[in-house]
């Protein structure tokens, strides 16, 4: 049976931007390069994007996929910018807090910084020295920014830097329907836009619901605050146009600022 609608594996990007940021146009796949071809990158590349997602609900109308999914194409789309190589994403995450909402598959966060220990170390190993992690679920900033700090305490010449996929530009431009801000936003809006442009075939606007968001002190997992798994109002009206438009700037912020990282010079101590 052929499918509903066509996923977007790889984003189309601009030609004279790419140019401009040191990349072809195509993405630089990891998994996808001989051992030969990789060694060749290596000698004149030294960075990696590593994409970090989850499998878990998102609501009555999503697939399970929608992290790793949004994680891993604004790394290809900014590998195709900048040249810089992507890694296969880690598509389990740190998502214990959906509770008894069904669908999750969870790491522990002590197995999520043992896992990325290791991909880290193997990546140095083979001559990678500029670690950015690009990542789409929010629970799994804390176990990122354990393995950041181990790095930059285990190796004296290396940088790595944590962000979200759409840190690289304000908070208050997010078009995402969220009052309290860019984390609380779960199937929301936002989410099922940009799935709507690059996978819409695990997106099933029929059965889009909507939660009103709410600021609280405390963070509680997802199924104590949402029956659905959903967060965040407006969902019936997410576009893919909005989706387009919204993962175009995620993925160009990002590579600008990526670009800029890996020639950035090494501070001198004062």
């Amino acid at each position: 049976m052929s499918p509903r609608f066509e996923r977007l594996y790889s984003p189309v990007v601009s030609a004279e931007l790419a140019a401009e940021l040191g990349g072809t146009g195509e993405p630089i796949q990891w998994e996808r390069l001989t051992a030969r071809e990789c060694e060749s990158m290596l000698e004149n590349v030294d960075s990696v994007l590593i994409p970090l997602g989850a499998t878990e609900q998102h609501g009555p109308h999503l697939g399970l996929c929608v992290d790793g999914e949004i994680a891993h194409h604004v790394c290809l789309g900014v590998s195709a910018l900048t040249g810089v190589p992507v890694v296969p994403p880690l598509v389990y995450g740190v998502s214990g807090s959906h509770g008894t909402l069904p669908g999750t598959l969870t790491l522990r966060p002590e197995t999520m910084i043992a896992m990325l220990e290791d991909i880290t170390d193997s990546l140095y190993a083979l001559g990678v020295r500029q670690f950015v992690f690009v990542n789409a679920h929010t629970w799994n900033a804390g176990p990122m920014e354990v393995v950041a700090d181990k790095l930059r305490v285990k190796y004296d010449d290396v940088r790595v830097r944590c962000i979200f996929y759409v840190t690289c530009y304000p908070g208050p431009e997010v078009d995402g329907r969220v009052t309290y801000g860019r984390g609380l936003m779960h199937a929301n809006y936002f989410e099922t836009s940009l799935m709507l442009h690059i996978d819409p075939e695990v997106v099933h606007m029929d059965r889009a619901e909507s939660l009103e968001d709410r600021d609280t002190f405390w963070d509680y997992r997802t199924d104590q605050v949402s029956r659905s798994g959903v967060w965040g109002r407006d969902v019936e009206q997410a576009t893919e146009e909005n989706g387009a438009r919204e993962m175009e700037r995620c993925i160009r912020t990002t590579a600008k600022a990526v670009a800029a990282a890996i020639a950035e010079p090494w501070p001198t101590p004062r």
